[in-house]
């Protein structure tokens, strides 16, 4: 059998955590800083764990990971 390829935009986005749950850049960070309220821009610092419906799908994209 061949060995099988990981999906290389995921592998640059995601990482594992040591119990296998998906480690993600949080979502919302990109422009429109402006309007977002102090609190929200705090929250969003950072990495966030991924919900498990989303993280089924990743796990598909890193098959070894």
């Amino acid at each position: 059998m061949p060995k099988l390829k990981n999906k290389s935009g995921a592998k640059k986005r995601f990482s594992l955590t040591a119990s296998g749950k998906v480690r993600m850049n949080q979502a919302g960070k990109r422009h429109g800083m402006i309007k977002r309220t102090n609190k929200q821009i705090r929250n969003q610092r950072g990495t966030t764990i991924m919900s498990s419906s989303d993280a089924k799908i990743v796990k598909q994209f890193l098959p070894y990971a």
